[in-house]
């Protein structure tokens, strides 16, 4: 018995030895989040001080002045994404998504005042999919929070956050992006590559044409989604809250659609001048230069705050391990405020969250998101 004991205990400590070498030589999975976590808990690297370049005149970047230029900035944002000039046209012709009424998953079964789940389908070129849950709560405060989770998988990542809604009567749509949780990865060929399954958000660009941009991929599931909910439901108010890839979607898709009034990105963004680190880079969406040398993030941070009676607000972990930690937010929080103070309409404020070290929406944010919902 002793012997198997021992046989047993050395089995596992070459599994995990070996196991933890080949994450520190080939630094795979979970590498970085283990090296950023290390060199924050001993002292070795301060996220909050990173180094970043000196953008002297950042006010020269924003080329927004008046309405004209908001209005302008639009026509261009939405005629990048889906090729027309008006958000309004686009809503017009919009699709339905599929749904399915009060459909069944164990993995909520623990939710509170929760009356049902409707699931909401769009389906999009190239066969891609997105699946969004709508929690409905017994009792409604008919106001509609849009969760949107970021790379790291499904929304069910986000349950805390559904269930902090919920707890206070509003509705939640939860949607995650293209390629990721419950949203398909299709095979598509591609005029001279051939056939590929989709995986990843680098490979969207592939998919390019003169009549197609696939990045109107993270957008379509939103607005599809919010003009079917907006017809069929008596909301009061829209609000968008996004965690990492899911904070950007936030910034892109509240620039765009004034229907939303308050919009949360929790380590979401931040401009160029800033993204010093690997990390902070980002893929695909994050980094299309056609897009951000039209509209760079700063106009992006102006137009998802401006509007009668709308406010965006930027949230970020201090020391968040994934990305987007530090204080470059300095740099240009009071320009944007200013901006939209001048402009006449709007407010925009930035969170910094040091009660915690990781990557996610904590209850601290959550309780300013709550008291900034209005």
């Amino acid at each position: 018995m002793e012997k198997m004991q021992y046989i047993l205990i050395l089995s596992v400590f070459f599994i995990v030895f070996f196991a933890g070498l080949s994450v520190g030589v080939y630094k795979i999975f979970p590498y970085e989040l283990l090296d950023s976590s290390k060199d924050i808990l001993s002292g070795q690297k301060t996220l909050e001080t990173n180094q970043f370049v000196n953008q002297a005149d950042i006010d020269s970047l924003i080329k927004i002045d008046n309405q004209s230029n908001i209005d302008e900035k639009r026509h261009f944002l939405t005629e990048f994404f889906w090729g027309i000039g008006s958000l309004q046209r686009i809503i017009d012709k919009s699709p339905l998504p599929q749904v399915e009424s009060d459909i069944s998953d164990s993995r909520y079964n623990d939710l509170q005042n929760l009356k049902r789940i409707d699931k909401l389908t769009v389906e999009m070129k190239h066969g891609i999919n997105s699946i969004s849950y709508l929690f409905i709560p017994e009792v409604s405060n008919e106001k509609l929070i849009l969760y949107h989770q970021g790379h790291g998988g499904d929304f069910i990542l986000g349950q805390n956050t559904i269930q902090f809604f919920l707890n206070r009567n509003f509705t939640v749509l939860a949607s995650s992006m293209p390629l990721v949780g419950m949203n398909n990865q299709p095979i598509v060929e591609i005029d001279g590559l051939g056939k590929m399954k989709l995986i990843s958000h680098q490979q969207l660009d592939l998919l390019k044409t003169n009549n197609f941009n696939p990045m109107s991929l993270f957008l379509d599931p939103i607005q599809i989604n919010l003009t079917f909910l907006h017809k069929e439901y008596a909301f009061q108010q829209y609000s968008m809250i996004g965690i990492s890839g899911g904070g950007w979607t936030t910034v892109i898709y509240s620039a765009i659609d004034e229907r939303i009034s308050d919009s949360f990105s929790v380590a979401g963004s931040m401009p160029f001048y800033l993204r010093v680190n690997d990390r902070d880079m980002g893929d695909y969406e994050q980094t299309n230069v056609d897009l951000y040398q039209n509209v760079n993030y700063l106009e992006f941070y102006v137009l998802s705050g401006y509007g009668e009676g709308r406010k965006h607000i930027q949230i970020f972990n201090k020391n968040d391990p994934c990305c987007f930690s530090g204080n470059g937010y300095e740099t240009y929080e009071f320009i944007i405020k200013d901006k939209i103070s001048q402009l006449g309409n709007g407010d925009f404020h930035v969170l910094v969250d040091d009660t915690h070290n990781e990557h996610k929406i904590s209850n601290t944010a959550l309780e300013y998101i709550i008291k900034n919902i209005d």
